[in-house]
């Protein structure tokens, strides 16, 4: 009898990869493109006004505030990954939500659009960020509905440092392949980092929230070096720069939100609804969604 590889359960500090946040300057669009087109959840409990927006995908959540009298909308350098239950569902949806999208918003120049896989759908947000979603698999360990990677662009060079600074820094697994370092995020999610050798956009302020397991050990190390941007929240840390832990070379800048297991927040119960309900066909008490997130 082959003995199991227990080292393929082990993921590492990072037991999950919450959300991801970026303002956005109309919360029309980020509805139309997040929750119709999607399939994400608003959530009914926090933020059910017009100055932000949280929606659920399975466990995780993409965050959308919309602040100030002018909010600026900010840009991921890269692609967020999504697996949704049903992508013949949501081809069905894309051509409505573009729809409403130019009648919420005629004369606007968006970036909205898709590009058609046969396991996948490339989109652009209505602002022109990187979005791909995916169909269920084995590769995302049977999830049918997450927020599942982000893929940073990262410059030439670099990824070999990152991977470093996860291992050695975060204390998560992490891997080097070409010019791609992958690093575990959870249970079936990853942080991705791509060399990429067109220019880079300047960092905008766009950020992502990781837990950790080991909460104080990182936090010592970026605090020796400088590096935790804020620090005075219970249960809580931040940082921008991914640097080499060999050198001490900045890498490539994005906010961590760093939160501990201790959080009220963590593994907060999310309300997902089942997208293929309607009025037509409703049953009483299948509203929500079943399947494994």
């Amino acid at each position: 009898m082959t003995a199991p590889d227990r080292a393929a359960d082990s993921i590492g500090n990072i037991v999950l990869l919450e959300h991801y946040n970026a303002t956005v300057d109309d919360q029309r669009l980020a509805t139309l493109f997040y929750v119709t087109a999607l399939g994400g959840t608003r959530d009914p409990y926090l933020f059910t006004g017009l100055d932000n927006m949280w929606v659920n995908f399975g466990r995780t959540q993409v965050h959308l505030p919309s602040r100030g009298a002018a909010p600026r909308s900010q840009l991921l350098r890269g692609t967020l990954g999504f697996v949704v239950p049903d992508l013949d569902a949501m081809r069905a949806r894309l051509d409505f939500a573009e729809a409403e999208m130019q009648r919420v918003a005629p004369g606007r120049a968006l970036q909205f659009d898709a590009t058609d896989g046969r396991d996948c759908i490339d989109l652009h947000c209505p602002w022109g960020t990187r979005v791909r979603c995916h169909a269920p698999s084995d590769a995302f360990d049977g999830v049918q509905l997450g927020l599942v990677y982000i893929d940073f662009d990262v410059p030439p060079g670099t990824v070999e440092g990152i991977a470093r600074f996860y291992d050695q820094v975060i204390g998560t697994p992490s891997q080097v392949d070409g010019r791609r370092a992958t690093v575990c995020a959870g249970l079936f999610q990853t942080l991705r980092f791509t060399e990429c050798d067109a220019p880079l956009r300047d960092y905008d302020g766009h950020h992502f929230l990781i837990y950790l397991a080991d909460f104080a050990r990182p936090h010592a190390w970026l605090r020796e070096h400088g590096l935790l941007t804020r620090d005075d929240a219970p249960h809580e840390w931040r940082f921008e720069w991914i640097c080499d832990p060999r050198d001490g070379r900045r890498l490539f800048q994005v906010e961590h939100e760093v939160r501990s297991t201790r959080h009220p927040l963590y593994n907060r119960v999310l309300v997902n609804r089942d997208t293929a309900l309607t009025n037509v066909n409703y049953r009483r008490g299948r509203e929500d969604f079943d399947g494994i997130c």
